[in-house]
C-alpha cells in the first residue's frame, strides 16, 4: 500500500507528493483529512455567483450510517429531491466544491505508462472558466451542441463541465466510431464543434465538408491545420485564459433545459438520440450515494469509457455530488483487466463498479496477492453476473457485488442496495424516487412471478429520466403511453419485491408455445465449467417454426464435440425448466457486440435467419457447426442459492446502453 504525503502552501491543488517522508498517512486517512469530510453546509458560493451547496437537496447528513441507505423501507417513504428552477452542476456543484474547501480532491488520473495527474475541484473550476472563455471566442453559445469523441484523459471532463455551465449540449462520442458514424451523429444532432484529439482528427477531416452543420474543430492535444488548439488557446493572455468567467451575455440554464444527448443502440436503424436535461445530475444521487455508497472521503472507480452514459453514472455526476474523488484509469488499446488489480491496492480504491466481463477476468487472477483493505462496496452492472463469479469474488475480497437496473433513458431505477439482501443474479428492488411496475401488453399490473414489460410511471416524473428521443416522435410514442415510459424490456418479480430481468422484449424466444428469456439458458450454460461465454436466440426450424439456439465460446481446455453438446443440453434441462433446453448449439471462437460492450444477439439472429434462406434449416444442421468469425463476448447468469424458487430464474439486467 503505497502512503501519502502532501505539502501544504497557498496554491496548494491537492496532489500526492510522493517524495516528502514527512507524513504517514492511507490514501483515505489522507482524503479524510484534507477533504471535508460529510458535509456540513458551507459558507460560500461558487466564484460564477452560482447558488450555494447548502441549498442544494443532495447534502449529506452530519450522521452517517453503516451504509448511505440504512432501510430500504425508510428510504423510499421519505426520498425526495426538490428540483431548483435554475441548476447547473458546472457552478452550483464543481464550482461551490472548489470555493467550500480549496484542496478538495475530485480527481486521480492515471495511463497505462504510469503517468498520473491530480486534480482538486478548484483547479477543475478554474480549468473549465478558461474553456468557456475559448468558447465564447470562437462562437459557442447556449443550446449549440458540441460532440466531444476523446479517450479518457482529463480533457474530457474540463470540456464537459465548461459546456455545461454555458447552457452547450454537449454529446460524448466513443472514440472507436467510424467516420461514417460520425457524421451520423453530426448530422443528426446539428453539431456546431467537434473536440478530439490528434488520434482521431482524420476521421473528422474526412467527413468535416460534407456536414453543414459543422463550424470548428478542436484539438486538446497538439497543433493542426484548420483546428483551434486547446493547449495554445489555454497559454494565450487574457481574456482567454482568464480564470473568472466573463458573465456579460451567458444565459443561466433552468433545469429543464436540455443538457446532454446520448446515443444508444436502437433495436432497429440507426442510434438513438437521448436528451436529459439540467436536472440529470440531481438524478444520480441515487446511482451513487445509495447504489454505489459513495461518501466524501472515497475514491471511486468506475471502469467504463467516456463515449457512453455510464461515465455519467459512475465517473461525474453522482460522485462529485457526494464531494468523492473519482478514479480514472486511461485505457488505449489492447488492455488486459488484471492490469487495474495494482492500481486498486496502489491508489487505496474504496468503492468500484465493472461490468460483469471485467469481474470474470479478475477473479482469474491470483486475487490473494493484492490487498483490498481498503475497498469496501463493489457494483456491476451492464448484464447479469453469474453466482461463481460473486462468489469467488467475495471470498477474495470479503465483499459481495451489488447489481442494478437502468438506461441511457435513466439513472439507478432498480437496484440492490447495502441495506438490502443480494439475491444473486436479481436487479435488487425500485429506487427511492422511482415508481417501477412491471405491466401486460394491455398496460395492467402482472402477478407475483408473470412475465411483464419494465414501465417507469412518469406522474410524478422521477428526476433522472429523460426529456424524449431528440427529433424522433415516432419512437416517443413508441415508449411514452399515458402515465408510463415503457423500457422495452422484459422482468418477473418475486414474492419479495426483487425484480428478475428476462430480456429485451425483442430479444424473447417464443418457441413451441414459450416465451423463453435468453438470460436464463445463457446462464444456466454459463454454470457447467465447459462455457466461457454463450448467447441464445430464437433459430428457425421447419418442424416447431423456431427453436432456442446457443452460440458457445469454450473455456480453455475444451475442445467442440457431440458428446459436449449433449452435456451442456443436459445440465441446462438439470438447471432450469426443460422447455428451456438448447435444441441446437453451436461453437464459436468469440461473440459479435456493440462498441460498447453488449452482446448483439440481433445480428446472431439475422445469421440465423439468412441460414434459413439458403436453405441451412436446423433440421438439416449438425449439432454444432464451424466457429464464426471472431468478435467480443459477455457473461450471462443464473440465480444462486440466494435466487426466488421459481424454476428458470432469471438474470439481473442490463445498466446503460
Amino acid at each position: 500500500m503505497v502512503r501519502y504525503s502532501i505539502t501544504m502552501d497557498d496554491e496548494l491543488t491537492g496532489k500526492v507528493d510522493r517524495e516528502s517522508k514527512s507524513r504517514n498517512l492511507s490514501r483515505s486517512e489522507w482524503i479524510a483529512e484534507t477533504c471535508t469530510a460529510r458535509l456540513a453546509a458551507p459558507a460560500g458560493v461558487a466564484e460564477a455567483g452560482a447558488s450555494s451547496l447548502n441549498a442544494m437537496p443532495f447534502v449529506p447528513t452530519a450522521s452517517e450510517p453503516q451504509c448511505n441507505i440504512g432501510d430500504y423501507e425508510t428510504a423510499v417513504k421519505n426520498f425526495k429531491i426538490e428540483v431548483p428552477e435554475y441548476f447547473n452542476f458546472g457552478f452550483d456543484v464543481i464550482d461551490a466544491w472548489a470555493k467550500k474547501d480549496r484542496n478538495k480532491l475530485a480527481m486521480i488520473w492515471v495511463n497505462q505508462q504510469g503517468e498520473e495527474k491530480n486534480f482538486t475541484f478548484r483547479e477543475l473550476s478554474r480549468l473549465s472558466n478558461q474553456i468557456v472563455n475559448m468558447f465564447i471566442k470562437y462562437g459557442i453559445s447556449k443550446g449549440d451542441r458540441v460532440l466531444i469523441m476523446l479517450p479518457r484523459v482529463p480533457e474530457w471532463w474540463t470540456v464537459t463541465i465548461a459546456l455545461i455551465k454555458m447552457g452547450a449540449i454537449y454529446c460524448p462520442a466513443p472514440t472507436m466510431l467510424t467516420p461514417k458514424d460520425l457524421k451520423y451523429r453530426i448530422d443528426a444532432a446539428d453539431v456546431k464543434m467537434v473536440i478530439t484529439n490528434s488520434e482521431n482528427a482524420a476521421k473528422v477531416d474526412e467527413i468535416f465538408d460534407q456536414c453543414p452543420s459543422l463550424t470548428g474543430r478542436m484539438v486538446v492535444d497538439g497543433q493542426l491545420p484548420g483546428w483551434i488548439s486547446y493547449p495554445v488557446e489555454l497559454n494565450y493572455p487574457a481574456p482567454v485564459s482568464s480564470k473568472i468567467i466573463n458573465l456579460q451575455g451567458m444565459k443561466k440554464t433552468r433545469s429543464s433545459d436540455p443538457l446532454v444527448i446520448f446515443f444508444t443502440s436502437g433495436t432497429t436503424g440507426e442510434a438513438k438520440m437521448v436528451m436529459h436535461d439540467h436536472s440529470y445530475p440531481l438524478g444520480h444521487i441515487v446511482t451513487a450515494r445509495f447504489w454505489h455508497d459513495v461518501r466524501s472521503t472515497d475514491l471511486h472507480f468506475t471502469l467504463s469509457d467516456t463515449g457512453w452514459a455510464k461515465s455519467a453514472w459512475g465517473k461525474f455526476y453522482g460522485q462529485w455530488l457526494e464531494g468523492s474523488c473519482i478514479f480514472v484509469y486511461d485505457i488505449r488499446g489492447k488492455f488486459n483487466a488484471t492490469e487495474i488489480l495494482p492500481l486498486m491496492e496502489k491508489y487505496g480504491v474504496t468503492t468500484f463498479c465493472c461490468p460483469p466481463t471485467i469481474y470474470r477476468m479478475l477473479i482469474l487472477a491470483d486475487l490473494d496477492k493484492f490487498d483490498f483493505s481498503e475497498l469496501r462496496h463493489c457494483v456491476s452492472a451492464g448484464e447479469p453476473l453469474n453466482p461463481e463469479v460473486i462468489r469467488a469474488w467475495e471470498e477474495a475480497t470479503g465483499l459481495t457485488i451489488y447489481e442494478g437496473y437502468g438506461q441511457t433513458e435513466t439513472v439507478l431505477c432498480v437496484g440492490t442496495f447495502p441495506c438490502m439482501e443480494a439475491k444473486y443474479g436479481s436487479m435488487g428492488r425500485p429506487s427511492p424516487g422511482w415508481d417501477v411496475q412491471l405491466l401486460d401488453e394491455n398496460g395492467n399490473p402482472v402477478g407475483v412471478g408473470e412475465e411483464g414489460l419494465i414501465a417507469i410511471k412518469t406522474d410524478p416524473r422521477p428526476v433522472g429520466l429523460f426529456m424524449e428521443y431528440y427529433d424522433n416522435e415516432e419512437e416517443n410514442r413508441h415508449v411514452f403511453h399515458g402515465d408510463w415510459y415503457y423500457t422495452g424490456d422484459k422482468a418477473y418479480k418475486d414474492e419479495d419485491g426483487y425484480f428478475w430481468f428476462i430480456g429485451r422484449d425483442d430479444d424473447v424466444i417464443k418457441a413451441s408455445g414459450y416465451r423463453i428469456g435468453p438470460f436464463e439458458v445463457e446462464s444456466a450454460l454459463i454454470e457447467h465449467p465447459a462455457v466461457q461465454e454463450a448467447a441464445v436466440v430464437g433459430s428457425p426450424d421447419v418442424i416447431r417454426g423456431l427453436i432456442v439456439k446457443a452460440f458457445v465460446v469454450l473455456a480453455p481446455g475444451y475442445e467442440p464435440s457431440e458428446a459436449l453438446v449433449k452435456a451442456l443440453q443436459k445440465h441446462v434441462k438439470q438447471v432450469t425448466a426443460p422447455y428451456k433446453y438448447p435444441r441446437a448449439i453451436e461453437f464459436v471462437e468469440s461473440l459479435p457486440k456493440t462498441i460498447s460492450g453488449k452482446i448483439r444477439r440481433k445480428e446472431l439472429r439475422e445469421l440465423e435467419m439468412q441460414r434459413q434462406t439458403n436453405g441451412a434449416c436446423n433440421t438439416e444442421l449438425p449439432a454444432h457447426h464451424p466457429p464464426m468469425a471472431k468478435a467480443p463476448a459477455r457473461p450471462e447468469v443464473k440465480s444462486g442459492g440466494k435466487g426466488p424458487a421459481k424454476p428458470g430464474a432469471k438474470s439481473g439486467g442490463p445498466s446503460p446502453k
